[in-house]
């Protein structure tokens, strides 16, 4: 079983990057808006994870500078993640609202509607 899903993972991860979309293009000055806001976003996933890729093809179509944490060989971000937020799930994406306020959004549907809402994406 560990095989099929090694071997299902580099199919996803091959598949993605044959198919990777281009990203869209905006002016400088509204880049660098997007990018101040996302600045205080993380995504906790694994590479291999099919609902992990969809983000990613989300955050590379739509040009979102979204750090990426590896939560799987990563002790340190898989410590945060279990710790901080409650359960060790991909994806996970972190949203700092403040200095003591954290959202976590762990489900790739939701995360997806968050960005399309916050970012007005198609």
């Amino acid at each position: 079983m560990k095989f099929v899903r090694w071997f299902l993972g580099r199919l996803i991860l091959a598949l993605d990057f044959l198919t990777r979309p281009k990203p869209i293009n905006r002016d400088q000055k509204e880049q660098d808006a997007i990018d101040a806001l996302t600045a205080n976003m993380s995504l906790y996933q694994f590479n291999a994870c099919p609902f992990c890729v969809k983000i990613r093809r989300q955050f590379r179509k739509n040009a979102l500078n979204i750090e990426l944490r590896d939560a799987k060989n990563n002790i340190a971000f898989k410590e945060e993640l279990t710790q901080q937020g409650g359960k060790h799930k991909v994806p996970c994406l972190r949203i700092e609202n403040g200095p003591k306020h954290v959202t976590w959004l762990y489900d790739s549907k939701e995360i997806n509607s968050f960005l399309k809402a916050e970012f007005e994406l198609s």
